[in-house]
């Protein structure tokens, strides 16, 4: 007689529990804290982890326009869009957002990335926050703060 075996449930959007999780990005290097943040926007951490549901926590990340990159990425790394004209690629350095209008994305697009693409990667990047100052407007939601610096010697340029 075959013994029973205990499953776990998968995890449906009635089941989730969202938190709220506050990182501070000054200082942290952009690629090792964007795949931290992206396996939290997914729920990886949890043991409930369902791919197919929607079970991440929201993540604020403030001072985003403080990032770090290593190496000389600052200078060579370089976002590219195209216009829909027949030669119209553009490009950005690293350096050149961080400096312009908005830093935050930046950190943004790299956690972005990291996400699968399609109608769950799109709801689970809407449980995203950047800012790129200190300030942001989510006290209420009484985040939890995640310090990621003190994770790993190398997620902070510096350290």
């Amino acid at each position: 007689m075959k013994a029973l075996m205990k499953t776990t449930k998968p995890a449906t959007p009635a089941t989730v529990e969202k938190k709220w999780v506050l990182i501070d990005a000054e200082g942290l290097v952009v690629g090792r804290a964007a795949s931290i943040i992206a396996n939290i926007l997914r729920g990886k951490h949890k043991p409930s982890y369902t791919p197919h549901v929607d079970c991440g926590d929201n993540v604020i990340i403030v001072n985003a326009a403080k990032v770090k990159f290593t190496g000389k990425k600052l200078t060579d790394k370089v976002y590219y869009k195209h216009t829909g004209y027949a030669g119209g690629i553009k490009g950005v350095t690293a350096g050149k957002v961080l400096e312009g209008r908005f830093p935050e994305r930046v950190l943004e697009k790299a956690i972005e990335r990291m996400i699968p693409r399609g109608p769950l990667g799109r709801q689970q990047m809407r449980n995203l926050r950047v800012f790129a100052g200190a300030e942001h407007s989510h006290e209420s939601q009484n985040p939890e703060v995640l310090d990621l610096a003190s994770r790993n010697r190398k997620n902070k340029v510096g350290a």
